[in-house]
């Protein structure tokens, strides 16, 4: 996911709301160093490999800390379930999009990970024609990994405005593609369009748009419940 611009609004309830979209911004920078230095004690110790692709959720974005993403959270009942000394590699950038993961994180991908997360597609959903978006994510879902576990995308029905009413369809049909792809692959679907939805009280960040640490919980369930080993 992507942060909004403020639209220099600055009082009252959309004034919160543009606080809520600088915290985030700064907190972008600083999750993406936390993750930087995070990959490379990664890549110097020893255990299963997590490799995780995707865009600012992905990074935990939302959350107080990176670790409180769904990564994070995963990463914790893994370890715990498994008594595995689970490693995470989180490749992921926010803003990105499909063709980034194509483009970029896929290529970083140099080892044969035991497990790879992806989860893409939101931010396509503003900067992709239907078109592109939906050729983008066929292609990426035929040059995944096979041990790829890949997360569908929220339906933000009542929560995003008219954005988000408008959007549902559009996610109904984005995620058709994208289970008919994995299915032809024989990857696993993380459901975060089932895990991730209503209430919606205390899930979603002061940006309104990337979810809390409490939605990321949401999402950690799903991509754990997705595991082929669960």
């Amino acid at each position: 996911m992507e942060i909004v611009a403020t639209l220099g609004v600055r009082s009252g309830r959309f004034g919160r709301w543009a606080d809520g979209v600088n915290a985030l911004r700064a907190d972008c920078v600083s999750f993406a160093e936390y993750w930087r230095a995070h990959n490379e004690r990664t890549l110097a110790g020893e255990g299963p490999l997590w490799v995780v692709l995707g865009d600012s959720t992905a990074q935990g974005l939302g959350a107080p800390a990176p670790l409180g993403g769904y990564v994070g959270q995963a990463l914790d009942e893994l370890r715990r379930t498994s008594g595995q000394p689970w490693r995470v590699l989180n490749l992921s950038v926010s803003g990105a999009l499909i063709r980034d993961v194509r483009g970029s994180q896929l290529r970083a991908v140099t080892s044969t990970p035991d497990l790879v997360t992806c989860g893409i597609g939101i931010n396509d959903i503003f900067y992709s024609s239907p078109r592109r978006l939906f050729a983008d994510m066929r292609i990426l879902l035929g040059e995944l990994p096979d041990a790829t576990v890949v997360l569908d995308l929220p339906r933000p029905a009542g929560i995003w405005g008219p954005v988000g009413m408008a959007s549902v369809p559009y996610v109904g049909r984005i995620n058709r593609v994208l289970h008919e792809g994995a299915a032809a692959r024989g990857l696993p679907v993380a459901r975060v369009s089932a895990a991730f939805t209503r209430p919606w009280a205390g899930k979603f960040a002061g940006d309104r748009f990337h979810p809390s640490q409490r939605g990321h919980a949401d999402w950690a369930r799903a991509v754990l419940a997705a595991l082929p080993s669960r």
